[in-house]
């Protein structure tokens, strides 16, 4: 499992605690819907500061998959204040330890963007999913080529990978999630009105294992 940068792991989270208004500004009515209705136990992956609690029911169980230890006082703080039992676990999306179709619901919002091999991250989502269960995912994603948004994706990929600790704007994960084991795969593309144009361009949707 990687572990967080001194640094940038307390920089990373102090900046998604200042900007939790904003994206939640930007994206509540997104995750609002996508959130409905969920289990009472939920899997998120890389739940950082807790910018979803407020999508999730109170008494909800959260299984916390969050390997910035910077990420964790803000996230149980959060799941205090709003009634939600978290199962905190030190680990990585690539080897979260749950058992075997196990998750009824795994939930990943702007996060593939930052684990070392998205692509193994996505089967041990599938892994642990049962039959019928749902990854529910808000993602960035790499932009056209040619388009306004990719020239500055590619300007800015190394500089915003240092500041967002590993992120990366050009990934495909479109096409990850395509490749990925799953029955059914529901993808809408949007551009997010924001102040930060590498991550715009943006998929949503629901995989179902």
């Amino acid at each position: 499992m990687t572990t967080a940068n001194p640094v940038r792991g307390r920089l990373n989270a102090a900046i998604l605690r200042t900007l939790d208004g904003y994206s939640h500004h930007l994206l509540g009515a997104r995750k609002r819907h996508l959130l409905a209705g969920l289990p009472r136990t939920v899997v998120e992956i890389g739940p950082g500061t807790g910018a979803n609690l407020r999508h999730y029911r109170a008494g909800t169980r959260l299984v916390a998959i969050e390997p910035n230890p910077y990420m964790r006082g803000p996230l149980l703080a959060e799941a205090r204040r709003r009634g939600i039992e978290v199962d905190l676990r030190a680990a990585s999306a690539e080897r979260t330890g749950l058992p075997d179709a196990g998750a009824d619901a795994v939930v990943s919002t702007l996060v593939l963007c930052t684990v070392p091999d998205p692509a193994a991250a996505i089967r041990e989502i599938g892994r642990i999913l049962r039959p019928g269960g749902r990854l529910i995912f808000v993602e960035h994603v790499r932009a056209s080529p040619h388009s306004g948004y990719g020239v500055i994706q590619r300007a800015l990929a190394r500089p915003w990978r240092w500041l967002f600790e590993g992120c990366e704007v050009g990934r495909d994960i479109e096409a990850l999630l395509r490749a990925g084991d799953f029955a059914e795969l529901t993808v809408d593309r949007y551009r997010m009105p924001s102040v930060f144009l590498p991550i715009n361009p943006q998929i949503a949707g629901v995989a179902r294992r």
